[in-house]
């Protein structure tokens, strides 16, 4: 308890124990990133670099920022009135935030894979073509036909339902319509996929199949997961990011923040004291 209430020591102790840079070129690349909900700032000068083709996990515990975060890299905190984002954002570095960036293109670009799968009332084949339909990524229907196979092959669903493409994307399992998703965002070719807590209302085999999928998928594309399981966080990705009641406390390879954190708010929360 005695953290929060020194919080402004622990602001800066966060910015030194932060501070070091990533070293390669990153991806995606933020920099004093705050953010408000009206009159309430949720994120505080938030700095992270995230490399190409790596996976990054955020955690932290509920309510620190996470999800926050991870929705303004492709700018869905625009559909919220009450939110106002401030600082840089930058992508292959091109200015996420300038006013020639087509937010419906951005998110072509970094797509989003949310916690409870979202298919739309269309069947499996339609699910998947929607998104090269509407940019126009396919010229004929052979084309379509392509995308919409290759992009179930990449989310590991096209063996479970190439016999029946035409069955509503609603009936499949919850396993199956995360993947579904998964390969709806991969089907416009992104760069990113943001992942808010893919697998948390999944059961145990469902959850390893996303996992074991996200492994296969970052040799194509850079992947930011938002999760609430450290096992999940341990597993999946090469680094990753701790959040504290808004601040990005410490980032690093995964097992260095797993088993040597630099920061006492980070060694509390693995060590289950809080959170």
């Amino acid at each position: 308890m005695t953290q929060v209430a020194e919080a402004p020591d622990i602001h800066q102790v966060i910015k030194e124990t932060v501070g070091s840079p990533y070293t390669e070129k990153p991806k995606l690349s933020t920099r004093n990133v705050d953010v408000f909900y009206g009159d309430k700032q949720a994120i505080f000068d938030v700095s992270l670099d995230i490399g190409n083709h790596e996976v990054i996990a955020l955690i932290g515990p509920s309510g620190c920022g996470k999800s926050t975060y991870l929705r303004c890299l492709n700018r869905m905190n625009d559909t919220i009135p009450s939110c106002s984002v401030t600082g840089e954002f930058r992508l292959d570095e091109e200015d996420i935030y300038a006013k020639e960036m087509d937010p419906v293109l951005l998110r072509a670009r970094i797509g989003m894979v949310f916690q409870k799968p979202n298919p739309f009332p269309k069947s499996i084949y339609d699910n998947v073509a929607y998104g090269p339909k509407l940019h126009g990524l396919a010229g004929n229907r052979a084309e379509l036909d392509e995308i919409v196979v290759s992009s179930l092959q990449k989310a590991g669903l096209y063996e479970e339902v190439k016999d029946r493409l035409n069955a509503s994307g609603t009936g499949l399992s919850g396993g199956q319509q995360q993947r579904l998703c998964i390969a709806r965002t991969i089907a416009v070719s992104p760069e990113v996929i943001l992942m808010d807590e893919p697998a948390s209302a999944l059961d145990p085999i469902a959850t390893a199949t996303i996992e074991e999928l996200i492994d296969e998928l970052r040799q194509n594309y850079t992947i930011i997961i938002v999760t609430h399981s450290m096992q999940q966080a341990a597993r999946v990705s090469q680094r990753t990011a701790y959040f504290h009641l808004g601040k990005l406390v410490e980032v690093g390879d995964t097992n260095q923040i797993f088993t040597n954190p630099q920061h006492q708010l980070t060694e509390n929360y693995i060590t289950g004291r809080f959170g």
